[in-house]
This record gives structure tokens, C-alpha cells and sequence, in this order.
């Protein structure tokens, strides 16, 4: 059985050790010209690269010679390097259907680029073939490309973002995304939404795109997931063998380096950190006991943008939830951002029942039987998410998960279990330290003090 284009690509990056994409994009020349061209690129260059990538018009504005030149090109590829067909279609299924038979089977393409903006069913065509790929424009690197991509939903995030979530909904062996390498705030907006999906990356070198920006917003956790295309630095150059092994030098370089260099925006942890949402020091608790660590997850309502940024990591943590319950008093803002950002209607329920009005114990609209999942910001010994989901249930509503953003470690784990309640949480506490570490926002004897404390 056949594997799919992405994971013959894992295959090829592991082998080559190699995130470079060669881009064969033959402006202004003759047919002959640039079938030479092309063939003398690839038989210098293949052995040393993941991937190549044509660009479909380039061959097109030649009429049909062209077309067969691009046939000769791909094919003259070696098994196993990847072939990516840049061609960003975006059509009706019944083109969809036709487009995808032509990169496929008649080009011979292992993947092709395609525009997300006539929905899903202008993408499934292409995933029919089964062993295909597919890279879903996200954030490109154009210079007319914000006047769309970064309009602002109702949700409050931009488009880009949305069609990383609309991604999110396909496996990674199927579909990657475009975003741009000039745009590594959104690249790191994006690989919070995918954190395993594919990232074809235009835009490095003579775009201004930065190897360090680019690699610390969207590495994957293994070092990986990036594909870098690069064209004129390797068309034009003497010796394009050249020309690849001192990019993939460069390429190794920077990916060896710490994630946090050049990232506009930092790491979840790191932001936390910076927004004094989590702090080192020497804190009395509400129980009297010291501790060395403080989770002030309540700073989040005065951050817009990571409260945004926060609530998304919580939307794959909701399953099937019809209602998300926001917990008393720190979990209401962050329940309130996940309604927003996942269309998930909210009710929460309050710290003791009214006793005028309506005289109830939850707020908001639900009915009886309504799945549920209790959003709060921290969890440690789980008191505050009984108490609630208590009410809910209480209310008719069944509730069998809560979410939190950081596992304090305190035994809540536990304590929800025993009433039938899965923790699911973003982060434990031994994650955040580990990364604020590694970042050098803390030291090695604070993450030891704090994780001795924690018994970690």
C-alpha cells in the first residue's frame, strides 16, 4: 500500500536531513530553454533537498509545449524526493475534481496548492486521490495579502487563523498550510492552531523572511514541519549544488538554534510569563503555606490578545460539547473567549443560587441533558470544578470533562476522576517550568527549587 504525500516527505526530511523545497520557475524562457533548465537544477540539486516545487504558470504561459515540458520536469525527479505542484486552485467540486485529475495523474504531482475560500468540498476532490497532499493557503506572503487575510472576524481573530482551524479538522498526512515566512506572528498564530501539520513557508531571502523568526514560530515540537521553498537563489546561481549545500548549512544553522530567538510572539508559557500570569518569587497561599510559585491566571482579562490566544488551545479540548461552563470567578473571561472563538454557547454557574428574579443556580440558556464541559484557568485540588459541575448537574446538565490551562499537580486529577470528571488541561505546571527554563526566563536553580516544591 501506497504512503500519502506527507509521509513520504517525513521520509525524505529524515533521509536528507534537509527542510528545503527547490522552486523550478522558469520566467521568460523558451520551451527547450527551460526543460534544459529545470533537468539540470534537479540532476544538481536532488540529492540534497526534501522537495521540489514547480510553478504550474510558468509552463502554462508557455501553451501546450509547456505543459508537456512540465510533465518532463516532474517526472525527471528522483523517487522518493517530493513533488509539489504550485498551482493554487480553488474551485467548484466538479473543477475541483478536474484540476486534481491533472496535477495527479496526468502531471504526476505528489501535492498541489489550493485556495481554502470556496470551502470544503472545493479541497475533498483533491484528497480522493488517495496518496496525495494538499497545502491550503493560510497567510501568504504577497504584499496585498492582509487586506483579506488579516480582516478581523467576529470571533476576533483573523481570517488566517480561521482557516488554520477549518484545517485543523483534516488529518496531517493529508493537508499543510501557506503562511508566509515573512509573517512570523502569524506563523506562530498558526502553529498553535496545527501543531502537526505541514508549513510550506515562501518568502525566506530575497523577500525579507527571516531562517531564525520563521523556525522559532513554527517548528514543530520535533524540529520539524517546515518546508522552505527557495527559487532564483538556486536558478540563478553558478554552481546551483552550490547554492543548496550553503542554504541547507544556513538552514541547519538556525534550526539548531533555541525557539525563542527572533519570535514576536513567545512560546504560551513564555507569554504567561511576560504578562505576569505566572511568577517566581515567595507567595503566601490561601492555605498559609510559602510557595515559590504563583498562578495569576486572572491577568488574562487584561490581555486581549493572549486571552484570545489562550482560549484557542482550549477549542480541541471540548470534544462534542453543546454548552462550555465557565468556573467562578477565574474561569468566566477564559470560558467566555472559548464561546466566542468556538461558537459554543456558555452558562456558568453561580457561586450560590439567586435568591429573587429567576431564583437559579446557572446562568445562561441550556437544556436539560446538554453535554458540558467546566472551563476554569488552574487546577490543584479540583474544589472549585466539583462545586460547579455540582450545580450543572444538578441543573440536568451532563458534565464528564472539565479544561483548564495549566495542571497545578495538586491532585485534581484524582478528585475529578473519582466523580466521574476527565481533567483535560493545556499545559501541566512541569511543562511551563521546563519551557520558561529552556527560554532562560528562568534559572536552573529556580526550575529546581519551584519543581522540589511542586514534588515534580
Amino acid at each position: 500500500m501506497r504512503t500519502t504525500f506527507f509521509t513520504r516527505l517525513e521520509e525524505r526530511v529524515a533521509a536528507s536531513g534537509s527542510l528545503l523545497c527547490v522552486g523550478l520557475d522558469p520566467r521568460g524562457l523558451s520551451p527547450a530553454a527551460a526543460r534544459d533548465r529545470c533537468l539540470e537544477i534537479i540532476a544538481a540539486t536532488a540529492s540534497h533537498v526534501a522537495a521540489f516545487k514547480p510553478n504550474s504558470a510558468f509552463f502554462e504561459a508557455m501553451g501546450p509545449v509547456g505543459m508537456e515540458v512540465l510533465i518532463e520536469v516532474v517526472a525527471a525527479v528522483p523517487e522518493g524526493v517530493a513533488v509539489l505542484l504550485d498551482a493554487k486552485r480553488g474551485d467548484i467540486s466538479s473543477s475541483a475534481e478536474a484540476y486534481a485529475t491533472a496535477a495527479f495523474d496526468r502531471i504526476g504531482a505528489g501535492a498541489v496548492t489550493v485556495s481554502p475560500y470556496l470551502g470544503a468540498d472545493s479541497i475533498e476532490p483533491f484528497l480522493e486521490h488517495d496518496h496525495s497532499g494538499v497545502f491550503v493557503l493560510a497567510r501568504t506572503s504577497n504584499p496585498g495579502a492582509a487586506e483579506i487575510q488579516e480582516e478581523e472576524l467576529a470571533t476576533g481573530e483573523p481570517l488566517y487563523v480561521a482557516v488554520a482551524r477549518f484545517i485543523s479538522n483534516w488529518s496531517p498526512d493529508r493537508v499543510g498550510l501557506v503562511v508566509g515566512a515573512t509573517e512570523p506572528e502569524a506563523m506562530a498564530q498558526i502553529r498553535e492552531v496545527v501543531p502537526e501539520h505541514w508549513i510550506l513557508a515562501p518568502g525566506v531571502g530575497a523577500q525579507g523572511g527571516s531562517l531564525d523568526e520563521t523556525f522559532a514560530a513554527g517548528l514543530r515540537q520535533d524540529g520539524s514541519g517546515i518546508l522552505l521553498p527557495v527559487s532564483r537563489a538556486i536558478a540563478e546561481a553558478a554552481d546551483p549544488t552550490d547554492a543548496v549545500v550553503e542554504l541547507n548549512e544556513l538552514i541547519a544553522t538556525a534550526r539548531a538554534r533555541p525557539r525563542s530567538i527572533g519570535l514576536p510572539e513567545a512560546g504560551l508559557a513564555e507569554a504567561l510569563f511576560d504578562a505576569g500570569c505566572v511568577r517566581f518569587g515567595d507567595f503566601e497561599l490561601k492555605s498559609g503555606v510559602r510557595s515559590p510559585i504563583y498562578l495569576d491566571l486572572r491577568n488574562l482579562a487584561g490581555h486581549p490578545r493572549l486571552l484570545r490566544r489562550v482560549a484557542g488551545r482550549y477549542l480541541p479540548l471540548l470534544d462534542n460539547a453543546t454548552r462550555v461552563a465557565g468556573v467562578p470567578l477565574a474561569g468566566l473571561p477564559i470560558a467566555t473567549a472559548v464561546s466566542l472563538l468556538s461558537g459554543v454557547p456558555m452558562v456558568y454557574a453561580r457561586p450560590e443560587a439567586k435568591n429573587h428574579g429567576t431564583r437559579s443556580a446557572v446562568e445562561g440558556p441550556f437544556d436539560p441533558g446538554d453535554l458540558v464541559v467546566a472551563v476554569d484557568d488552574v487546577a490543584t485540588s479540583g474544589i472549585s470544578v466539583l462545586d460547579a459541575v455540582g450545580r450543572l448537574r444538578g441543573a440536568g446538565m451532563e458534565v464528564d470533562a472539565a479544561v483548564v490551562l495549566i495542571d497545578r499537580g495538586g491532585g485534581a486529577g484524582a478528585a475529578l476522576a473519582e466523580a466521574g470528571i476527565e481533567l483535560r488541561s493545556v499545559l501541566s505546571i512541569s511543562e511551563v517550568i521546563e519551557s520558561l527554563c529552556s527560554s532562560n526566563r528562568i534559572s536552573d536553580a529556580e526550575a529546581d527549587r519551584v519543581l522540589e516544591f511542586l514534588g515534580a
